[in-house]
């Protein structure tokens, strides 16, 4: 059989089912995943979406014929099952999940011990070559194990570990899952709290029949907008399909970028951890790096992506790791992200400071002005690197660095500019020290990426 090594992402494996990823693939990949773990002991989990249980199955039969003993999770966010990897010491992990993407898609994420992520840099791109060389070691004689487990009460207990619950107070909050796998845990973990939570689109339904479960695109906001204005809601908060990321919208309906809710939670763990290492992403705001020398920790600037993010952390010891797209990574949590843990956390720091979220963002929000991330559809891949070369010969007279796409640095502006990693589109995100600075050098930028016949 024919498999597309366009499936095979740089941070898991994702096409459109079954045009792009089938049933026989996902054995194909269980099989792989096991051979280049040289076996083990592995936890499977899946998401709502109607094609998760049949490639769920295969993944497991493909696993298993190759010799893991396998435990299945079943219905799970990705977060529980990178939680089920590290409290369990499994040799590794795998998520049946296209995460955020609309609901033809599915996907595979993948994990090794601890659960540390497997990357185009490290794993996926040995399981896409033997399977395309079909070069995957033959089948084992001993069929591995199957058991059956569920961990839900455990993984709630761990989130409500990372707070003082007796300091919450008693907010009014509407929580939006999107049909999607927030509304496994989450409902058990709001519960416990002292507020007044209500529960939008928590069926979980992989149909998605109220927005698709992308939180980033405004439209997905609009429910939960809506009902935290209607309401009077002290807050919303939102989360993609697998639920490893959550979103807020503040009292007065504004969405917060993840930048920002970086720089609260840095301040956050410094304050109770002095001198922590804080690991932030090139796009983000200045404001993260800012406030993290203002309380004397240790900001250290990484390359986008989950698996590159876990690893740095890993390295460096870091408290607390945040992604302008709204993973946020957390030492106590084996150095993985979390979608429920932030939202305590923010909790939390409203309750101590005696703020509403928006009170407590208003010294960043005057401050700092940002583009958010804004994206350039190009005719194809092959054009990316001239047009990358281009913007950086334009603007040579900056600082420069090339950590992930290029970065571009003056005193009282700078961007990033990097590629999709699946797609022929540019990424901007640029910052002013003034809203009009922002503005200017933000449409000065686009219309460089948007000339030149590319």
């Amino acid at each position: 059989m024919s498999v597309s090594s366009a499936i095979f992402k740089a941070y898991d494996v994702r096409g459109v089912y079954p045009d792009e990823l089938d049933e026989a693939t996902a054995e194909l990949i269980g099989r792989a995943f096991v051979a280049y773990l040289h076996g083990g002991r592995l936890a499977v989990g899946r998401d709502m979406r109607l094609s998760s249980n049949g490639l769920s199955d295969a993944f497991i039969e493909g696993a298993r014929n190759q010799g893991a003993d396998i435990v299945d999770y079943g219905l799970v966010s990705t977060d529980m099952l990178y939680y089920a990897v590290s409290s369990n010491k499994y040799d590794g992990g795998a998520v049946i999940t296209a995460s955020h993407n609309p609901k033809q898609y599915n996907g595979i994420k993948l994990v090794g011990r601890q659960a540390s992520a497997l990357s185009s840099d490290k794993g996926i791109s040995d399981i896409r070559d033997m399977i395309i060389s079909n070069e995957i070691p033959s089948p084992v004689k001993a069929l591995g194990t199957l058991s059956q487990a569920q961990l839900l009460d455990q993984y709630v207990a761990h989130v409500l570990s990372f707070i003082d619950l007796s300091v919450i107070k008693p907010f009014r909050l509407i929580l939006d899952a999107g049909n999607g796998m927030a509304g496994l845990a989450a409902p058990r973990v709001f519960d416990s709290l002292p507020c007044q939570s209500t529960f939008q689109c928590f069926e979980i339904d992989g149909t998605f029949p109220n927005h698709e479960a992308n939180p980033l695109i405004e439209a997905n906001r609009q429910d939960l907008v809506s009902s935290v204005l209607g309401s009077q809601a002290d807050l919303g908060i939102a989360w993609d399909g697998d639920a490893d990321r959550c979103f807020f919208v503040d009292g007065n309906g504004d969405f917060v970028p993840g930048d920002f809710i970086t720089s609260l939670l840095a301040e956050s763990f410094l304050l109770k951890h002095p001198g922590s290492t804080i690991v932030y992403d090139v796009r983000a705001s200045h404001a993260v790096p800012n406030i993290v020398d203002r309380h004397h920790g240790n900001p250290i600037l990484n390359r986008v992506g989950h698996a590159f993010f876990k690893q740095r952390m890993r390295e460096t010891n870091a408290a607390f790791g945040g992604e302008v797209t709204g993973h946020y990574y957390f030492r106590g949590n084996d150095f993985a992200d979390n979608g429920l843990i932030p939202a305590l956390l923010i909790l939390e720091l409203m309750s101590n400071r005696g703020l509403t979220l928006s009170e407590l963002l208003a010294p960043l929000r005057s401050r700092y002005f940002i583009s958010g991330e804004i994206n350039t559809a190009l005719e194809d891949m092959s054009v990316i690197p001239a047009k990358l070369e281009q913007i950086s010969a334009h603007y040579a007279d900056a600082l420069q660095h090339r950590t992930d796409g290029i970065s571009v640095e003056y005193p009282d502006w700078h961007f990033n500019l990097r590629s999709s990693n699946t797609e022929p589109l540019l990424r901007l995100n640029l910052e002013g020290k003034t809203p009009k600075l922002m503005a200017d050098k933000r449409d000065e930028v686009l219309s460089l990426i948007r000339t030149n016949g590319h």
